[in-house]
């Protein structure tokens, strides 16, 4: 999986996180416990839901069988593109996963609301979005993903994320039995539309159409910038799909 680099919005992003970061770190709900992999653990509250552990290594197949194609939207969500990807696909009869920044999900929890009762799935796309999280220590990791995994779940009314996607690809072993411990599967993709780079909508089209054979796991982003591309798009390609006998499934768990 290749990293994302050069995005200022996630540079932003991830000087607002680290502030939360650092706050969350001194007041966190979360307790820390002893874990084998020697990070921090949250203790489970009386009226958290049971958590079961999952697979550690990346999932990139669907629960849709041979035919199946999982869509996956990250690092919002945003006021203004979000609804209208939701939209979208409710119109073409998709569900998607939804892979959240934590400082967002908190800004607009009725978004993320929005996404649960729309049917969509919720996966932890950590606190800040920091593309280097692999460089960084585990201590740095866990709380990047365990904040972020209960901002999500305090907006979306207590629906926990059932995947983790590190920002870039930058998974770690650490990271990666972290989040499984949490219940969250290591979400990797196999098809990469570099939306955010704006390379134009044929392209973006293109890229689906060449590279689907790779893998039935889909990368497009509902923030970080201006997404009418992005829309375009998914106009383009959910049909198209359909069309080719593919069907809408979720990252295997």
């Amino acid at each position: 999986m290749a990293k994302h680099k050069g995005r200022g919005w996630h540079s932003r992003l991830l000087a607002a996180g680290l502030g939360v970061t650092a706050l969350a770190a001194a007041t966190s709900v979360w307790s820390a416990q002893a874990d084998p992999t020697g990070g921090r653990q949250p203790e489970a509250r009386p009226q958290e839901q049971a958590v079961t552990k999952v697979g550690a290594d990346i999932a990139h197949a669907s629960d849709g069988g041979p035919r199946g194609v999982n869509i996956t939207i990250d690092d919002g969500p945003d006021p203004v593109w979000t609804p209208q990807v939701l939209q979208l696909l409710k119109d073409s009869g998709v569900k998607a996963t939804f892979c959240m920044v934590g400082t967002q999900a908190k800004a607009y929890p009725d978004l993320v609301k929005k996404v649960v009762a729309d049917g969509h799935r919720l996966c932890d796309h950590t606190v800040s979005h920091d593309t280097a999280m692999d460089t960084k220590s585990e201590a740095y990791q866990s709380q990047q993903i365990l904040d972020a995994e209960r901002m999500i779940t305090e907006a979306s009314g207590g629906v926990r994320p059932q995947y983790y996607r590190a920002p870039g690809g930058a998974f770690t072993p650490y990271s990666r039995k972290l989040a499984a411990s949490r219940g969250m599967r290591p979400l990797g993709w196999n098809v990469d539309t570099k939306d955010f780079e704006h390379p134009g909508v044929d392209t973006m089209v293109d890229t689906v159409k060449r590279e689907i054979p790779n893998g039935p796991t889909i990368l497009f982003h509902d923030a970080g910038g201006e997404r009418s591309e992005t829309l375009a798009a998914l106009r383009e390609v959910l049909p198209w799909l359909k069309e080719q006998g593919y069907s809408f499934g979720f990252p295997v768990r």
